[in-house]
């Protein structure tokens, strides 16, 4: 998935973000112009092109004070929304420069 399709959503407020979403940006005290931020100078890491109802990916970014990101967002190619599936801070002991997981 193409991140400027997301970030086309995002400048339109085409944008659906799950209760999942919610709490997890809660729990991680991420405001949404952070998360938003973070996709806007982010970049795709993983692509889950089968994922249903629509194709979703995993975007690494950083907040205004360069913290890192993570969120899932899945796209709906017709209607040219994004979804927002979840959101977190990621763990340094689970990633190699937040881009590589450790296995």
């Amino acid at each position: 998935m193409k991140i400027e399709k997301l970030i086309d959503s995002i400048r339109e407020n085409r944008v659906r973000i799950t209760e999942h979403a919610d709490e997890e940006a809660a729990s991680d005290k991420l405001k949404y112009e952070e998360i938003y931020f973070s996709v806007f100078k982010g970049k795709t890491i993983d692509n889950y092109s089968d994922d249903k109802p629509y194709p979703s990916c995993l975007v690494y970014g950083n907040t205004f004070s360069g913290a890192p990101v993570h969120s899932v967002r899945a796209y709906n190619s017709k209607t040219k929304w994004a979804v927002l599936i979840t959101v977190y801070r990621p763990d340094p002991d689970k990633w190699i420069n937040w881009i590589q997981r450790i296995k």
